[in-house]
């Protein structure tokens, strides 16, 4: 699988790039195995022959796509960043409205949350192996967050504001709802929470 499977040079997050589809699969087949093993065992107590028996491949295989195991956990970071947005935003933006999206934001993060339950013990420990990945996590969906509301508050979805307080006050909020309702328990409709913390959003908790 050595050489031809994937080129010589490296992204950002220390992952080879792969030429092929076969290359392609055997990269998410490495990342999904990462998630599992970081998530199950912690950064230290992880090993990279884990990691590869896990995705099924010879662990010389692994030095085709990683120079190391914390290259490969920067990786994961990054992807698992990316895989929040690609199954949060896309429910928010398919909404009529912004205060519509926001509900139905959280509730598709309670779920991605529930099946990816590695999410939280991988991000937080990114803070002391990663603590750059860490904070371009939480940066990047803040900006993307910002850039969103403001676009809400233009098309008059919004009422003016602090966008960047608003997008770390609800992402803040979703963290926990996240560690609640996802991580420490399946308890609880994914539909009512989100539909009570919106409604949270929309009217505040000051009487009328």
């Amino acid at each position: 699988m050595k050489g031809p499977e994937a080129k010589k040079g490296a992204t950002a997050t220390g992952a080879k790039i792969p030429r092929t589809e076969r290359g392609r699969r055997t990269l998410r087949a490495l990342l999904d195995a990462a998630a599992d093993e970081f998530g199950e065992k912690g950064f230290h107590d992880a090993a990279i022959a884990k990691i590869a028996d896990r995705a099924g491949i010879a662990i010389g295989s692994f030095y085709t796509y990683f120079d190391s195991k914390e290259a490969i956990f920067r990786a994961l970071v990054r992807d698992m960043s990316r895989q929040v947005k690609e199954h949060v935003v896309p429910t928010i933006l398919r909404e009529p409205d912004r205060l519509s999206g926001e509900q139905a934001g959280i509730e598709a993060f309670l779920d991605f949350v529930r099946h990816h339950k590695a999410l939280y013990t991988i991000i937080d420990q990114a803070r002391f192996v990663a603590a750059d990945a860490h904070h371009d996590h939480y940066q990047s969906i803040a900006d993307g967050y910002r850039a969103s509301l403001d676009d809400a508050v233009e098309n008059g979805d919004l009422i003016a504001g602090d966008n960047e307080v608003r997008a770390w006050a609800i992402m803040g909020m979703n963290v926990f709802l996240g560690l609640r309702y996802g991580v420490w328990t399946d308890d609880g409709d994914p539909s009512e929470v989100a539909k009570a913390a919106s409604e949270m959003i929309s009217s505040g908790l000051s009487r009328k």
